[in-house]
């Protein structure tokens, strides 16, 4: 007798513009079925901003208006991104801090089944503190997620 399978939620991007979040994208599309949904997150706060913005955009980092208008095109790069590795994408930026609870209520709201995100492989006390949106997500999100770390 065939088990019928439970609908599995969207996946959600922790999405910041970086080299790591860009090949967690291309490593989930690799090992996640075709056509699964996905949005893809970029938290934001107004100077340390929390993102790495497309190089063209220019914007001052003071602005609460130009830092989400910022983070809203870098979600959609990402977005761009995770189509390209066949999910049905779609973007968004919200406001939030710290960035690893700004995840998880996202994902939370979205009823995501599995949150995706890149990360530094640090030792230590640097590591603590320069992964604190991995460690966050890992210690604070009941539900499934993937770290994908640095090569």
């Amino acid at each position: 007798m065939a088990r019928e399978r439970e609908p599995v939620g969207a996946v959600l991007f922790a999405y910041n513009g970086s080299r790591l979040a860009i090949a967690a994208i291309a490593k989930a599309g690799r090992q996640l079925p075709a056509g699964r949904d996905a949005l893809v997150l970029t938290v934001w706060r107004t100077f340390a901003v929390g993102f790495s913005p497309e190089p063209a955009v220019q914007f001052d980092a003071a602005c609460a208006d130009e830092v989400g208008q910022a983070a809203e095109q870098t979600a959609a790069h990402g977005a761009a991104l995770a189509q390209a590795a066949e999910f049905r994408a779609q973007p968004l930026a919200v406001r939030g801090t710290p960035v690893g609870k700004a995840v998880i209520d996202t994902a939370n709201d979205h009823d995501a089944s599995l949150i995706v995100l890149g990360s530094h492989r640090r030792a230590g006390l640097r590591g603590r503190l320069a992964g604190s949106v991995a460690a966050g997500v890992r210690f604070g999100y009941s539900r499934a997620h993937r770290v994908s770390h640095a090569p």
